[in-house]
This record gives C-alpha cells, sequence and structure tokens, in this order.
C-alpha cells in the first residue's frame, strides 16, 4: 500500500522530492532495499520513481550493485551460519524423495529458478537460498550471476517507470 501511494499519492510530493534529491545513493539503497522480501515492493516503487528523472543505464547499474551487496549479505549468511540446517533439511525424507525424481535436471531447475527469482521483484532470499546450495556456485560466480539477473530486473523496472 506504501509502495501504491508513494508513486500515486498527492499527499507524498515532499517525499518524493527528497527520495529524487537524493540521486543516486538513493538509488543505491533502493537496491539494497530490492534484494529483501519485506522491503522489494517499496524499493520497485522507489526505482520506477527515479526512472522519471535519472539515466537509465547508470541508475540500473548502481541500483544492481545496491541490490548485489544486499544478496552477498545474505549468500555469505546462508553459507556460514545456516549451512548444518540446510543439511539437515537435505536429509529429510521428504527433499530426497524429490530429489529422486528429478534427479537428472535436479541442478539446471534449480539454477533457471533461482534465476527467475532473483531477476524479478520476488523474495530473492529464496534465489539466494537455491544458489548457496549448490556446491558449484563459488562466492566469484555466484556475484557475477546475482548483479547481471538483478540489474536486468531492475532495467525492465526502470524501463517501466520511464513510461508512466
Amino acid at each position: 500500500m506504501f509502495a501504491f501511494l508513494l508513486l500515486w499519492g498527492r499527499n507524498l510530493a515532499p517525499i518524493q522530492s527528497v527520495l529524487s534529491s537524493l540521486g543516486y545513493v538513493g538509488i543505491f539503497f533502493a537496491g539494497l532495499l530490492y534484494a529483501y522480501s519485506f522491503t522489494a515492493v517499496p524499493a520497485t516503487a522507489i526505482l520506477l520513481l527515479f526512472a522519471r528523472s535519472e539515466n537509465l543505464y547508470l541508475a540500473g547499474l548502481v541500483a544492481g550493485i545496491g541490490a548485489l551487496v544486499g544478496d552477498f549479505i545474505f549468500f555469505k549468511l546462508m553459507r556460514g551460519s545456516f549451512s548444518e540446517e540446510l543439511h539437515r533439511l537435505a536429509r529429510e525424507k521428504v527433499i530426497i524423495n524429490i530429489g529422486k525424481r528429478f534427479h537428472h535436471f535436479k541442478r539446471y531447475a534449480l539454477m533457471i529458478l533461482a534465476s527467475i527469482i532473483i531477476a524479478s521483484p520476488l523474495p530473492t532470499e529464496l534465489g539466494v537460498a537455491m544458489f548457496s546450495s549448490l556446491k558449484e556456485m563459488t562466492t566469484k560466480r555466484f556475484l557475477i550471476v546475482a548483479y547481471l539477473l538483478h540489474t536486468f530486473g531492475i532495467f525492465i523496472i526502470l524501463l517501466i517507470g520511464k513510461t508512466l
């Protein structure tokens, strides 16, 4: 609801002007917020606002860096603090049965699904958790993939915002 009011609410014009005065620093923080479930929708609204006044290419690159910082924090948390919980979950009977059915293409399906989730304003934590569960997903590879996916998704949002 806040995102809707932020975009189309007449009473929130002062907030809109404060946000636009932040420039690329504000875009970076919008990207950072874009990476988390609870703040993805307001961050999308903020990016739509910035699309009206800022360079789309530079805004997309800067917001992509912000989203990458947010994802990197979560990726490190998943690989460090929650790794034992993920291993325990993988040993559950339900997960083992699902894994047996999709064994041949499980890794590729997981990569595709995680990529779609990260590129969209869906809860990115789920996609990051999927990537962190893959053994071949190194930190460097994750950083590259996550940045490209987020930047692509943010460019789409900015293009939509330019037409509004």
